[in-house]
C-alpha cells in the first residue's frame, strides 16, 4: 500500500495540505511524551514540515544551520521511525532550512508564532515573563534588610533558568521557601563551582521574607561562621553568638566543606543545627560534594546533613545554556541571535559561571569594535576558551582517562567485551565524549571500536540518567570532568 493510500485512511485528501499536518501532528504527538520538556520545546516544537505533493517524502524546516546539524544527528532517525509506524511504510525525510519568505510549510503543534523557538528556547525564562514583575520585596528598608540578612535581592526562583540539571534541586527549594521547618529539613544541595548552588539558597530567602517579612534568615559562606567562632572565642562572645545563630527562622549556609579540620567550628554548628532542628527552623546547605563524600567532618555532623533531602545540581545541559544566554544578554540590553548562543553554548559547557564570562567578552568584544554580534564575532573574542578546549579535551583524552580511572585497559574501550567492569567504563567514556567534545553521536561510535550510534545514544542516556539518581556515580563524573578540564 502506498503512502498515499495510508493517509487516505485519515484523510479524504491524502495529497492535500492536511496530510502533512496530521503526519507531522502524529510524529509531534509521540515526541512529546518521550522527550523532557525544554529539549521538545527547544529543538522539536519550532520545526515546520511540507509534505510533497507524490508524498515520495517529508521536508522538515529547521531555523539555521546549527539547528539541522542537531536534528539531523539527535532527532531525525526517531522522526523517520514515527513517521513509517504512523503510516506503514518509510517516508524519507528531507531536512533544510526555512525559507525566508513565502513559507507555506506547517508549524509544530500550531501556528501560534510565539510557540516557536525565540520564547521555547527561553525555557523557563517564560515563566517569569509570563507571570509579569517579581513580586516586590516587603520590608520597609531593602538596604538595612539586606545588610542584616546578607540576602541578594535579584536572585530569585524568577531569574533562575530551569532545566533537567536543576529541576530536582529547584522544586525542592521551592517547597522549603514556601513551607519551612517542614519537610526537606535540613536541604543539602551539592554540585560543582558556578552551577547556581548559591543563587538557590538566595531564592530560598528572598521568598521567605516576601512571604514572611518578619522572618529571621540569614545567608552565610561557612568561612564566615568559622570566623565568627574564632570572634566569640577571642572575645568570649558566646552568648551573642548563639543569639545570632540559635534564634534563626532559616540558615542558609554555603560550602559547608570548609568546616574540614575545624573541630570547634564543627562542634558549635553542631550546637547550632540541633537548636534549630528543636525549634523548627529550616537549614539549607550547599556542598561541592555529596555528604558521604566530604572528608575531615565529624561523622555525627555528615549524618545530619544526610538526615534531610539531599539533591545535586548538574552542569547545565545544552538547551539550558541556550535559555541562560538568551536571557542574560536581554539582560544586559543586547538581543543575541539564536544561532550565536547555540553556538556558545556548545562550546562553553563546564557552568554557568564560564557562561556568564564568555557572554561578558562577547560583548564587550562588540560594542569595543563597534560590530554586531554574530558567529565570527563570537568565535573572535573567545579564540583563547576555544583553543583551549579543543586542545585538552578529545575523545582519545577521554578514553584514556576513564580507562585510567575505573583501572582497565584502553584497548577495552574499542574491543567487544562486555563484562560489566568494562562495559561501565565505556559508557561512560561515551557520555563524557558527548558531553565534553562536538563529535557527533556517529563519530564517537567509530572511536569505540565501530560502534553503531544507537549504542552510544544508550549509553548516553543511561549514564545520565543513573547521574541523577546514584550520588557516587555523580561524584565520579564530577572527577573525571575536572580532570579532564584541567
Amino acid at each position: 500500500m502506498s503512502i498515499k493510500d495510508s493517509l487516505s485512511e485519515v484523510l479524504p485528501d491524502p495529497s492535500g495540505p492536511d496530510a502533512g499536518l496530521a503526519l507531522w501532528q502524529g510524529c509531534l504527538e509521540q515526541l512529546a511524551q518521550e522527550l523532557p520538556e525544554q529539549q521538545f520545546n527547544t529543538w522539536i516544537r519550532p520545526l515546520s514540515v511540507e509534505l510533497k505533493e507524490d508524498a515520495s517524502k517529508l521536508v522538515v524546516f529547521v531555523g539555521n544551520r546549527f539547528k539541522m546539524d542537531w536534528v539531523r544527528a539527535q532527532y531525525v532517525q526517531r522522526i523517520s521511525q514515527l513517521v513509517e509506524k504512523l503510516y506503514g511504510q518509510p517516508l524519507a525525510i528531507d531536512l533544510t532550512l526555512t525559507p525566508r519568505e513565502g513559507q507555506t510549510a506547517f508549524s509544530g503543534m500550531t501556528s501560534d508564532p510565539s510557540s516557536h523557538v525565540a520564547l521555547n528556547a527561553h525555557g523557563a525564562l517564560s515563566n517569569a515573563q509570563a507571570g509579569g514583575e517579581a513580586a516586590p520585596f516587603r520590608v520597609d528598608d531593602k538596604s538595612l534588610q539586606a545588610s542584616k540578612n546578607r540576602l541578594n535581592a535579584s536572585l530569585t526562583f524568577q531569574s533562575l533558568i530551569e532545566g533537567t540539571a536543576n529541576r530536582m534541586a529547584r522544586a525542592a527549594a521551592m517547597h522549603v521557601a514556601s513551607s519551612p521547618g517542614q519537610l526537606y529539613n535540613p536541604l543539602f544541595i551539592y554540585g560543582g563551582v558556578g552551577l547556581g548552588k548559591t543563587h538557590l539558597m538566595h531564592a530560598i530567602g528572598n521568598q521567605l521574607l516576601q512571604d514572611q517579612p518578619q522572618a529571621k534568615a540569614l545567608y552565610i559562606h561557612a568561612e564566615q561562621f568559622v570566623s565568627d567562632v574564632v570572634r566569640s572565642y577571642q572575645r568570649k562572645t558566646f552568648d551573642e553568638f548563639k543569639d545570632k545563630y540559635h534564634s534563626l527562622d532559616l540558615l542558609l549556609i554555603d560550602d559547608v566543606q570548609f568546616f574540614a579540620n575545624k573541630d570547634r567550628t564543627q562542634e558549635e554548628f553542631f550546637n547550632a543545627f540541633e537548636a534549630l532542628l528543636a525549634k523548627k527552623s529550616h537549614i539549607v546547605m550547599t556542598s561541592d560534594t555529596y555528604p558521604k563524600g566530604l572528608t575531615d567532618i565529624h561523622e555525627r555532623l555528615v549524618s545530619r546533613f544526610d538526615s534531610g533531602l539531599t539533591v545535586a545540581i548538574e552542569p547545565p545541559e545544552l538547551e539550558m545554556r541556550v535559555a541562560i544566554l538568551i536571557n542574560k544578554s536581554l539582560a544586559e540590553g543586547t538581543d543575541m541571535p539564536e544561532e550565536v548562543a547555540f553556538f556558545v553554548a556548545k562550546n562553553v559547557r563546564s557552568n554557568v559561571r564560564e557562561l556568564e564570562g564568555a557572554l561578558r567578552k562577547i560583548l564587550a568584544y562588540s560594542r569595543f569594535n563597534q560590530k554586531e554580534v554574530s558567529i565570527q564575532l563570537a568565535r573572535d573574542a573567545l579564540r583563547d576558551l576555544l583553543s583551549i578546549q579543543n586542545r585538552l579535551i578529545s575523545v582519545d583524552n577521554i578514553q584514556k582517562t576513564v580507562a585510567d580511572y575505573y583501572k582497565i585497559k584502553v584497548a577495552d574501550m574499542y574491543s567487544k567485551k562486555r563484562p560489566a567492569s568494562i562495559a561501565r567504563p565505556r559508557q561512560i567514556a561515551m557520555y563524557l565524549a558527548k558531553e565534553l567534545t562536538q563529535k557527533s553521536l556517529p563519530e564517537i561510535g567509530d572511536l569505540f571500536g565501530g560502534r553503531d550510534h544507537t549504542t552510544v545514544l544508550h549509553a548516553v542516556r543511561k549514564i545520565s540518567a543513573e547521574r541523577q539518581q546514584v550520588a557516587e556515580l555523580n561524584q565520579q563524573l564530577h572527577v573525571l570532568e575536572q580532570t579532564l578540564k584541567g
